[in-house]
């Protein structure tokens, strides 16, 4: 899983004001991060079924966010998605 000071630096990063760790921007990218890090697992453990339903659980998670995100504001939405390497 994400380290602290891994949690402490994105949340760093993509912060909108002091303080912030439940803006979208910030919640998508912890769980981008944590959907690399799976995907990372999962080319050395090909059976772990298990963990790649949680995969798909988080990455619907992060589509509805970004869905949120591009509703209310599409300048953050395309800045995020430019920023993590995100398609779409």
């Amino acid at each position: 899983m994400l380290a602290t000071e891994k949690k402490q630096e994105i949340i760093e990063r993509f912060k909108k004001h002091e303080g912030d760790t439940g803006s979208p921007e910030v919640q998508i990218a912890l769980l981008s991060e944590r959907i690399t890090y799976l995907t990372e697992h999962f080319r050395t453990h090909k059976k772990d079924h298990h963990s790649r339903r949680g995969l798909l659980k988080i990455v619907g998670q992060r589509r509805r966010l970004l869905d949120y995100l591009k509703s209310k504001d599409v300048q953050r939405y395309q800045v995020i998605i430019k920023e993590l390497g995100i398609r779409r």
